[in-house]
């Protein structure tokens, strides 16, 4: 007989997600172990800043491929009792030394990540060339000194921790490495670390997953208590790095570490249902949310129907079309793109959404031997070609597809929310929003509903989970690529977000498909 294959499911299961309820304060993480670290700080009597600087040092140790000291990120902080919220930007800038020149065009198109031309030996793309500006770590230092009320040794204390316990190596883990290991080898200290005797690390085959150490991030994470932060762009840590950059063939040197420094500004706002949608602004995706907003009518009626996730899809396309108008294209696509998020909020009501990235998952893929550093890729957001709107330059700063946000009502914050996932986090943020906000889903059933992305102005992809008749609505507007929400590959956004209702229940919820998030909320 003739017989056709049904499209192979990784996964034929059906996947739920806890949310977290309470009273008090709450921390949302693509990590459970950080959360938790989050909260503890929140139990010894941190705000919500603290928290969630104390979450996001803990990521360095326990979701490396995402996020860490060698990263990039903007967070939203909405003061309990303030009108507004304000944006902290430690967004990616190329280095001051950077060269055009390094980056030579090998005359192919590259094939996988992005429409521009390739470039020899993808120095754009991994190793000591593609470096950015590491601005994590001074991100939290202000975040730390302006806001918070801990000492740092306090808040860091989780992550030290976390950090001498070692990676766990279970099977996620494995998942991870080895997605990364075909570049992983080419350095010497990520290998080590990473690809013992030459592979992934593996969990046993019975019994509780171990630990492995990530190289000198424990120590460096130590000292970094004792110091300050600073000492990251001015000290011990800051010498060591930039000897580590500088043997490695890099260009980042001690005076980019020295003058880096994070800097508060306005948020951005927009309407949404009579209420005020704050918004990072600047070089994140907040204009394009804005403009998608702008587009399409407020949620109505019980639940999305066809008609909104039609709705939804021209608005996306349009505002992507003129977001990269001005680019050619040119701004890296969701693939591979690895970020983590994060929402917390504290018992007064001190809320933060904050999002940090690598860039691509492991970023550089070099970890620097006397740090223990993960290095992020930064400059894979320039194009390398010359002459273009967003092309490699000497200290220039590039368009990002972050999007924390932070609804308020009058001057309450009433939900907080973000994403990882390179462009896709746009659409999944503004899904989110809708579902809980607009057509007054739970977050535990939003976070379980399936979601289009539409990362570029001509194609949406669809979760095949939804019914046909939404999906007949998106092909008659054209192509649609009916994918599987699954944990690899990762086809849609990774959010996560808190609700604070008028009487004092918080709901947190994750992202469903990520194994390792959690919402924990205090007792």
């Amino acid at each position: 007989m003739a017989y056709q294959p049904p499209p192979h499911l990784t996964q034929h299961w059906t996947v739920q997600k806890p949310a977290a309820t309470g009273r008090r304060g709450m921390v949302v993480s693509q990590s459970r172990d950080a959360a938790l670290a989050g909260v503890a700080v929140l139990d010894a009597g941190g705000n919500a800043v603290d928290a969630a600087v104390a979450t996001a040092l803990a990521l360095a140790a326990v979701e490396p491929w995402n996020s860490g000291l060698g990263g990039v990120g903007f967070a939203l902080v909405h003061r309990a009792g303030h009108g507004r919220a304000e944006t902290v930007d430690f967004g990616p800038r190329a280095p001051a030394r950077l060269d055009p020149a390094c980056f030579k065009l090998t005359g192919r198109d590259k094939a996988d990540l992005f429409p521009w031309p390739e470039v020899e030996g993808d120095a754009n793309i991994h190793g000591p060339l593609s470096f950015a500006v590491p601005s994590a770590v001074a991100g939290y230092a202000h975040m730390h000194g302006r806001f918070g009320t801990l000492p740092l040794r306090e808040l860091m204390a989780p992550a030290v921790a976390l950090a001498r316990r070692g990676l766990p190596q279970d099977w996620f883990t494995t998942l991870k490495v080895a997605n990364a290991a075909a570049v992983l080898r080419l350095y010497p200290e990520s290998a080590r670390i990473y690809l013992p005797g030459g592979l992934p690390p593996v969990p046993p085959y019975q019994g509780n997953p171990g630990a492995f150490r990530l190289g000198r991030l424990p120590d460096t994470l130590e000292r970094l208590a004792h110091a300050g932060l600073r000492d990251f762009y001015e000290g011990d840590v800051a010498a060591s790095i930039a000897a580590d950059v500088a043997a490695a063939g890099g260009v980042l040197d001690a005076d980019d570490l020295r003058r880096c420094e994070a800097e508060v500004l306005p948020c951005q706002e927009a309407p949404w249902r009579g209420r005020t949608l704050q918004l990072a602004g600047g070089l994140t995706a907040a204009p394009t949310l804005a403009r998608v907003l702008e587009g399409m009518a407020p949620p109505s009626g019980a639940a999305p129907d066809a008609a909104w996730f039609a709705a939804l899809a021209r608005a996306t396309k349009a505002a992507y079309a003129e977001r990269l108008a001005g680019l050619g294209d040119a701004e890296p696509k969701a693939a591979e793109s690895c970020t983590t998020h994060l929402t917390v909020c504290d018992e007064a009501g001190t809320t933060v959404a904050m999002t940090t990235t690598l860039l691509s998952s492991m970023g550089s893929r070099v970890v620097l031997p006397g740090s223990g550093v993960l290095m992020n890729n930064g400059i894979m957001w320039f194009d390398p070609r010359p002459g273009q709107a967003n092309s490699v330059g000497s200290g220039k700063r590039p368009l990002t597809n972050m999007c924390p946000v932070i609804l308020r009502d009058g001057d309450r914050p009433v939900l907080a929310a973000g994403a990882s996932g390179g462009r896709r986090i746009l659409a999944a943020v503004v899904q989110m929003l809708a579902f809980v906000d607009g057509f007054g889903m739970d977050p535990e059933t939003a976070a379980l509903h399936p979601r289009i992305d539409v990362s570029d102005a001509q194609t949406v992809h669809a979760d095949r989970r939804l019914p046909e008749d939404i999906l007949a609505a998106l092909r008659a507007d054209g192509p649609v690529e009916v994918m599987e929400h699954a944990v690899l590959p990762v086809n849609f956004a990774c959010p996560n977000l808190i609700r604070q209702d008028r009487d004092g229940l918080r709901t947190g919820i994750s992202d469903a498909l990520s194994p390792w998030s959690a919402a924990v909320a205090q007792a």
